[in-house]
């Protein structure tokens, strides 16, 4: 049992035997300290003033003389109007950095037995990632790694979008257009070579609506019937139909962009166990619209179109499938979710989608629990907030995105730019340099991207985010390797006595504190779904220690035994910094 664990079994007693009442465990709130107060534990008494009939202040003097007693690292405490804070000993948080915090397994828990899919990704294969694909690529990995952390089996996959109009719409006009052009022969990587494409057709169809548009026809008219979307319409049911020649075109283009993307993948530092391709799962969708069909779930309009009818549920009516029996989004979605419970028998399925797909996720799961997918409650949809830019919004299909290869690029050159100006590779070889550049950039944009809770929209600028003060990755970064350059210059006592006698100073102790709460962060975070609350909690910590480094001498302190203390301390910091920023997919530089 934790000392936490302790308090809060220890509260009940007090309960019992001071008021003769019986106290629910989730009626007790610890909380840390207020920084002004005395203390390192605060205990919030006024949810306990129904049982003593006193007032929360002499409620609170009475629980904390009893927990004095009762338990033995509770040293002293003050009471703040409610609020109980609770000193504990010294000896207890030296301990704790000693026999847990300085252990390598620090922050794994056991495995727990329950296992977690995690699809994040999810790229159309008609254009390259962009700007909004990092933030869900690094929020995926990012989750994946702290439910891994925190005793999940994780399965991490990618669904690919691979085929549909959208991607018929890049066939058609590189079919046109293109003369043959292939990535070798213009020198593109092959995602941005079809992005390319869609970017044209778009071109041509918004010339096509205007000439339908000067000849008499109305816009809504001109939409249907420009010539161009039209062959696109046909293409896609050539390509349902299994037309070979159309089916050749299409792998010939995905090949290409595909190629594109592991780069792209690599460079993020995000992988995948498994991928899925949505050309595979649109058929078992059908037969999901045939299961539902039989159990009355669904309906089909005179036209043959299938529906389901969600009014009683506060949303609308939805399609799930067309009159001319192609598929359409939900459709795909229902079988890839049968599919994925097959292969992998998950207890929780988290989906990384921006959150203009909220309603798109409501109505799937709720389609899937009326069909009886007892998993179906399992599901989750990691709703998130778009990214915007200093410039505006981006659009794919009128070419101003903000391409995934050349921010990552830029980032590179910014954090060279900014690292040379700061004089912080002095001594450095060539080869070096660069994987600094590389890690300081990269940890620049993850950390940028991360630190903001994901459901809140949010303004990406690369240049705050290269900053070496505040609140950014390339501050976190140059604090271990502060650390890690102070561990260099010193001889660490590679075993522990036991004995430590000197008093804590109170930026001593608030650094052990904030170490001990690691656990409690990743067990907060797996449950939130939340990469940033460890990307806050990582600043507080690299915060506190520059504050420790600039007040207390470490190799100059006078007595060794301080020094090795301070050291121990030092190192338990620098690993507790390292694992989380590789919770957020964020390499540590030891030298800067």
């Amino acid at each position: 049992m934790n000392l936490e664990e302790n308090i809060i079994k220890t509260v009940q007693q007090a309960i019992q035997e001071l008021y003769q009442s019986e106290l629910p465990v989730e009626q007790i709130a610890l909380q840390d300290t207020r920084k002004e107060f005395e203390g390192q534990i605060t205990i919030v008494t006024f949810p306990f003033i129904k049982f003593s009939k006193k007032s929360p202040e002499q409620t609170a003097q009475d629980l904390g003389s009893y927990l004095q007693v009762k338990i033995e690292k509770i040293v002293g405490f003050n009471v703040v109007k409610g609020f109980l804070n609770l000193a504990i000993a010294d000896d207890f948080w030296v301990d704790q950095l000693y026999s847990d915090i300085s252990k390598e397994s620090y922050g794994q828990f056991p495995a727990n037995g329950k296992k977690v899919m995690v699809e994040y990704s999810s790229p159309n294969t008609n254009k390259p990632l962009h700007l909004g694909h990092v933030r869900n690529n690094l929020l995926g990995y990012s989750v994946a790694a702290i439910l891994e952390a925190s005793g999940c089996e994780v399965v991490k996959v990618n669904l690919v979008n691979d085929r549909g109009i959208h991607i018929c719409k890049s066939m058609l006009a590189w079919q046109k257009f293109g003369n043959g052009e292939t990535p070798e022969s213009c020198q593109l990587k092959g995602d941005h070579l079809v992005g390319k494409y869609y970017v044209i057709f778009d071109k041509e169809y918004k010339k096509q609506i205007e000439e339908l548009k000067t000849a008499g026809q109305t816009e809504d008219e001109a939409k249907k019937n420009a010539p161009i979307i039209r062959e696109a319409q046909e293409m896609l049911q050539k390509w349902e139909a299994g037309d070979e020649a159309v089916l050749n075109l299409w792998k010939k283009m995905n090949r290409w962009v595909y190629s594109g993307f592991a780069e792209t993948y690599k460079k993020l530092g995000v992988d995948f166990e498994k991928f899925y391709y949505e050309s595979d799962t649109y058929i078992l969708g059908k037969d999901i619209i045939e299961e539902g069909l039989e159990k009355s779930v669904f309906f089909k309009k005179p036209d043959g179109s299938v529906w389901i009818d969600l009014t009683a549920d506060g949303l609308d009516e939805k399609l799930v499938l067309r009159s001319d029996g192609t598929s359409v989004y939900i459709t795909q979605d229902l079988g890839t979710a049968q599919l994925k419970f097959n292969d992998f028998k998950m207890d929780e399925s988290i989906y990384v989608v921006g959150n203009e797909q909220d309603y798109h996720f409501k109505v799937l799961f709720l389609i899937l629990q009326k069909l009886g997918k007892t998993w179906a409650k399992g599901l989750y949809h990691l709703s998130y907030g778009m990214v915007d830019l200093p410039s505006g919004k981006m659009k794919s299909r009128e070419g101003t995105v903000v391409d995934a290869d050349d921010l990552i690029s830029e980032m590179v050159n910014t954090a060279k730019y900014r690292t040379e100006e700061l004089g912080k590779v002095e001594g450095f070889s060539i080869e070096e340099k660069q994987e600094l550049y590389q890690m300081i950039g990269l940890g620049a944009l993850k950390y940028f991207l991360l630190k903001v809770e994901p459901k809140k929209r949010l303004l990406f600028d690369p240049n705050e985010s290269i900053d070496f003060q505040g609140n950014t990755g390339p501050f976190i970064q140059y604090t271990h390797a502060r650390i890690k350059s102070v561990l260099s210059k010193a001889s660490l006592a590679t075993s522990h006595s036991g004995i430590y006698t000197s008093a804590l100073n109170s930026v001593e102790r608030d650094l052990i504190v904030i170490l001990h709460k690691y656990p409690e962060v990743i067990q907060g975070a797996a449950k939130d779904h939340s990469p940033a609350q460890i990307a806050n909690y990582v600043f507080e910590l690299a915060k506190l220690y520059n504050k420790f480094y600039h007040e207390e001498p470490i190799l100059k302190a006078e007595e060794e035994s301080v020094k090795q203390f301070r050291l121990s301390l030092s190192a338990a910091t620098a690993a507790v910094i390292k694992k989380s920023m590789k919770l957020l997919g964020i390499a540590v530089p030891d030298k800067m």
